[in-house]
């Protein structure tokens, strides 16, 4: 059952949500599982919202926009995600956190969550000085490189449910960059991935989860 797959709660203001972690692999369907019964319990009330931080085994998912040219190499399982999105790749050594919030008491803007969403990592990688940044046209989180190249270093793909969210962001810590060639990533062609560890940072999971919850409570207010 998917309640199993918690290895801890961390503890968090009164008003924020539930923080879950996992410390092995989280296989895909059972997160998809677990998130769905979440969501359905905050709707009605049954349960809090909640911060999942986890790892998945390789695999790639593919969003309601995904394209079938975009999945170069079907090296991994490829999941149905459900959410907003093309190709993505998860795997060991990226940071995922789903996040299901309850966004009829949050306002109710789904493009306000979105950029709150981008906030929160720009302001986690801020913490690595890690200068993250948007880009028009472009879904995620983006660093700039020698000579003028720029390499996605996060990503975002959520879904909503009568007003509460799933699915939610990923950052790269030191996942293996070469996976990420069987798949054309949110179908941009012209730029590359990069991730903590290669941009020079020895940055542990750990230390990236902290800075995801601290920035969490100043972007969300919690």
């Amino acid at each position: 059952m998917a309640e199993t797959l918690f290895a801890s709660g961390e503890p968090v203001p009164r008003s924020g949500p539930e923080w879950l972690s996992s410390n092995g692999l989280v296989q895909y369907p059972d997160a998809l599982a677990f998130m769905e019964k979440r969501v359905a319990e905050i709707r009605a009330g049954e349960a809090p919202e909640c911060v999942w931080l986890l790892e998945h085994p390789p695999l790639y998912t593919a969003g309601t926009s995904a394209r079938a040219e975009d999945l170069l190499d079907s090296r991994f399982p490829v999941y149905d995600a459900g959410r907003g999105g093309q190709y993505t790749y998860h795997g060991p050594g990226q940071r995922v956190a789903y996040v299901m919030l309850d966004l009829k008491q949050r306002g109710a803007d789904v493009r306000r969550f979105v950029q709150d969403l981008e906030e929160w990592i720009i302001r986690a990688l801020a913490r690595f000085n890690v200068e993250g940044e948007r880009r028009e046209g472009r879904v995620g989180i983006w660093v700039r490189r020698e000579g003028g190249r720029e390499d996605k270093i996060a990503a975002i793909g959520v879904r909503l449910r009568r007003w509460v969210s799933y699915h939610g962001v990923s950052i790269n810590m030191e996942p293996d960059l070469s996976h990420f060639s069987g798949i054309v990533p949110c179908g941009i062609r012209e730029h590359g991935v990069t991730s903590l560890v290669d941009l020079g940072l020895p940055v542990t999971m750990e230390d990236l989860d902290q800075a995801l919850m601290e920035s969490f409570a100043e972007v969300f207010n919690t």
